[in-house]
């Protein structure tokens, strides 16, 4: 299972570019930095992920000159191959299709394509701001548990539209405008009360995976415990909370409480790692967390999910690099490096992107 051919048009610097990868195995994508790289992999995953794992926008993502960009990829799966296009527009248009189907659902492209990733971003991710966890966590959800994704696309839509509304009625709560608040609310709280759970029940269901993956990351022989905690910003049901914030959220025309307020703390031996651990715990840590979440993937699905590593080599030493390989399960992953390669990788393939751009 995995990735058989790429194709790309009017993609950040790529016209037009078809690539053909094996389905298992190490593919590696070399070259200096600007030529494309990571850009090669952020096409991959937007099949998969349906948006760039750099947080890029889709305008951004669109070739300088060009009005559109498209990416098609041929995805090998045991019972039947699937093609995934998706295509957007400066004008704001955006179509995916599966099988040529239309797609709108984030479920639908995790089950199509399967696909983790790990770049240099993740690993200060214990200690950015909490959307980088937030996201981590639901990208991990919409990879284990494909139903989740309707839940986790509902939450988006219905919290776009309730501070759509709480800005166009710039504090001014009439009969109307509250009938409408009150069936946002009930979306909101429906969705985001079942995101919360997801995200706990997940965090106890990879907290023994992190744990292993920490200590074989690190070679550390003393015996370092890894705990999760989920800090929510409601201690009731969500439309409940809503509710008796809403003269509040009026008045600052945007929603306070929710899923999207909420974090995830990560406790190294008793201490909160956000604060406590040193740099390298704390990465470490993210490195342990997203090798939890593609390894629990691959026991999950039944079929280990394409791995994105972007350029993590060059943030790792050569022990930790060389740790990392040994615990990867065997499958399709695509590598992108302007460093020489550590020498445990054997690749399948070695791609010279500057030779695709010529």
């Amino acid at each position: 299972m995995g990735l058989k051919h790429l194709e790309i048009l009017g993609f950040r610097v790529f016209k037009h570019t078809t690539i053909e990868v094996p389905t298992e195995g190490i593919t590696v994508f070399v070259g200096p930095n600007g030529t494309g790289k990571t850009s090669i992999l952020e096409a991959a995953g937007l099949l998969g992920l349906g948006r760039s794992f750099r947080g890029a926008s889709k305008e951004t993502m669109i070739r300088n000159g060009d009005d559109t960009a498209v990416v098609r990829g041929q995805f090998i799966h045991p019972e039947r191959d699937v093609l995934i296009e998706t295509s957007f527009s400066r004008a704001g248009r955006s179509r995916t299709q599966i099988n040529r189907q239309v797609s709108r659902a984030r479920s639908e492209l995790a089950e199509a394509a399967p696909i983790s990733t790990f770049c240099p971003g993740d690993l200060d991710v214990i200690q950015r701001s909490p959307s980088g966890r937030r996201d981590m966590l639901d990208d991990a959800l919409a990879l284990l548990e494909p139903q989740l994704g309707a839940s986790l696309d509902e939450y988006q839509r219905a919290l776009k539209q309730r501070n759509a509304l709480l800005k166009q009625l710039s504090g001014r709560l009439s009969p109307e405008a509250e009938s409408t608040l009150d069936i946002w609310d009930q979306r909101l709280g429906q969705a985001g009360d079942e995101i919360v759970r997801a995200r706990r029940d997940l965090l106890l269901r990879l907290s023994p995976e992190i744990n292993h993956s920490y200590r074989a990351l690190s070679g550390e022989t003393k015996e370092t415990v890894i705990e999760t905690d989920y800090e929510s910003s409601t201690t009731t049901s969500l439309r409940e909370a809503l509710s008796e914030v809403r003269r509040d959220d009026l008045r600052r025309a945007t929603t306070s409480l929710g899923p999207h307020r909420d974090d995830i703390v990560f406790l190294l031996n008793g201490g909160d790692a956000r604060t406590q651990a040193s740099q390298g715990e704390q990465r470490t840590l993210a490195l342990s967390l997203r090798l939890a979440i593609h390894v629990a993937a691959g026991k999950t699905l039944g079929i280990v999910p394409t791995l994105l590593l972007d350029d993590v080599f060059s943030e790792l030493d050569p022990e930790r690099s060389r740790r990392l390989l040994t615990e990867l399960p065997q499958g399709q992953a695509l590598l992108s490096t302007a460093s020489p390669l550590p020498p445990d990788i054997k690749p399948s393939l070695v791609v010279d992107v500057a030779a695709l751009l010529a």
